[in-house]
C-alpha cells in the first residue's frame, strides 16, 4: 500500500450500552477516560452533532485529539501492509461522544487521503 492510494476506512459509532461493540479492527473505548455528556447539565439531552457548542466541548475534552491523532496513525501503519482491505474503526462512548469523535476521526483520515465512510448504530445517534 503507497500513501498514494490509502485504504477505505469504515469509522464506526456506537454505545456500549447497547450490545456489543461492532467488529473492528481498532476500537477506541471513551467510556473511562473522556467524560461523557452526562457529566455536563448543560448537554443532557442534546442532539448529537448538530449542536457546534457540544462538539467543542467533546473535542475540547483533554486528551481526545491526541487520541485521535494516534488512531490515525495506527490506521496508516494498518495500511502499510500488503492488502487495499478497508479498515474498521469502532468508536464507543455513548450518544453524543462517540459521534462527535467518530466524526473528528474521518474528517482526518479524509484529509490524509482515505476514502471514509462513517455510520451511527442507531443508539449512538
Amino acid at each position: 500500500m503507497t500513501a498514494a492510494n490509502p485504504a477505505p476506512v469504515r469509522v464506526v459509532s456506537f454505545g456500549y450500552g447497547h450490545g456489543d461493540a461492532p467488529a473492528a479492527h481498532l476500537t477506541l473505548d471513551l467510556r473511562h477516560h473522556f467524560p461523557g455528556a452526562g457529566a455536563d447539565p448543560e448537554m443532557r439531552g442534546r442532539t448529537i452533532i448538530r449542536q457546534t457548542g457540544g462538539r467543542r466541548g467533546i473535542l475540547g475534552t483533554p486528551g481526545l485529539r491526541t487520541l485521535l491523532a494516534a488512531t490515525v496513525r495506527a490506521v496508516r501503519a494498518y495500511d502499510s501492509g500488503p492488502y487495499n482491505r478497508a479498515i474498521v474503526v469502532a468508536v464507543g462512548g455513548g450518544r453524543i461522544r462517540a459521534v462527535v469523535a467518530a466524526e473528528a476521526l474521518a474528517r482526518r483520515l479524509r484529509r490524509r487521503g482515505h476514502d471514509v465512510l462513517v455510520e451511527h448504530h442507531p443508539a449512538a445517534r
